[in-house]
């Protein structure tokens, strides 16, 4: 079965890329009309959609809130070095087979039980299996980081990217009757196989703009002052650009920029400055190095650049 063969009607996707937008606005996820514009075609061509980017730019959200959007189970198969088929996919109840042989010793020839314990209800079932056999209206499957796995992880998924169906040997081709809305993302800490890309739509997503994340920051920390969202989105959008960025083994992601907006509140923060910005740095950074970095001197340059200090 090929993927243009899965019934379309299914992914009851929203009817335009503007439709889409604003209803990932809606569940709190500000999608910019290029990311938008490769979701939307993904749904519509039934295709897996590839995102690479930086660590904290909102792939994984998206997924999320794609699942929020289109009201589907949300599965995660969450990657990591020398993950397994029997973890991504399925594996055999072994002692529910075991109990199943040991009852039934010399009720029956050796093949027939054979067969027996080698049925779906001895099947435990992984991510990849679960998206492929979700009910209507169907799951969204995320399958997160998938540079961390290892080559003959990829090999192993191009038949569920490229048909959405697997093999099992004792059972056979296992089909999707709808097909799963699949989003895999990349930190790209290692060249991603071309086998995978050609089978995904792809899209490079960025640090928002200055303007966006200060949408996300009014809209998830409702709390922050008007003054205080408008600074914070600022610095932050300072620290990710030249020179600054370069004293920064990682820039802060969407999630540490909201983080850092609740702690400010909490703080009762009316107005950055240099000490309050040095104080609260292990928030904005998840390393020692980036930490350090962020001084005295560089808080009040990068204050001083951003307009928010005379």
């Amino acid at each position: 079965m090929t993927v243009s063969s899965l019934a379309s009607a299914s992914v009851r996707a929203p009817a335009s890329i503007d439709a889409l937008i604003a209803a990932l606005r809606s569940v709190g996820y500000f999608a910019d009309r290029r990311l938008a514009t490769a979701v939307f075609l993904a749904l519509k061509l039934q295709r897996p959609l590839l995102l690479e980017g930086e660590p904290g730019v909102g792939k994984t959200e998206l997924a999320k809130a794609l699942s929020a959007v289109l009201k589907r189970e949300l599965l995660r198969l969450q990657c990591f070095d020398g993950l397994e088929q029997r973890e991504a996919l399925y594996e055999w109840n072994y002692a529910a087979q075991l109990l199943h042989l040991r009852a039934a010793e010399g009720s029956a020839p050796a093949e027939e039980l054979e067969r027996e314990v080698y049925q779906a209800r001895y099947l435990v079932h992984r991510p990849l299996l679960q998206a492929l056999q979700a009910p209507e209206p169907g799951a969204v499957l995320l399958i997160d980081e998938v540079d961390r796995a290892d080559e003959p992880f990829e090999a192993f998924l191009l038949e569920y990217l490229g048909e959405y169906q697997v093999s099992i040997p004792e059972l056979g081709t296992v089909r999707a009757k709808v097909a799963p809305i699949t989003i895999l993302t990349s930190n790209r800490t290692r060249e991603l196989n071309d086998a995978v890309k050609r089978r995904c739509l792809y899209h490079w997503v960025e640090y928002p703009e200055r303007e966006r994340e200060l949408a996300i920051v009014r809209a998830l920390v409702p709390e922050a002052s008007q003054a205080l969202a408008a600074q914070v989105a600022a610095f932050v959008h300072q620290l990710r650009s030249a020179p600054y960025d370069d004293h920064f083994q990682r820039a802060p992601g969407i999630a540490e920029t909201v983080e850092w907006a609740r702690a400010l509140v909490a703080l009762d923060t009316l107005m950055l400055d240099p000490e309050v910005v040095v104080d609260t740095a292990g928030i904005l950074f998840k390393q020692h190095d980036d930490v350090v970095a962020l001084n005295q001197t560089l808080a009040t340059e990068a204050l001083q650049s951003a307009q928010l200090v005379a």
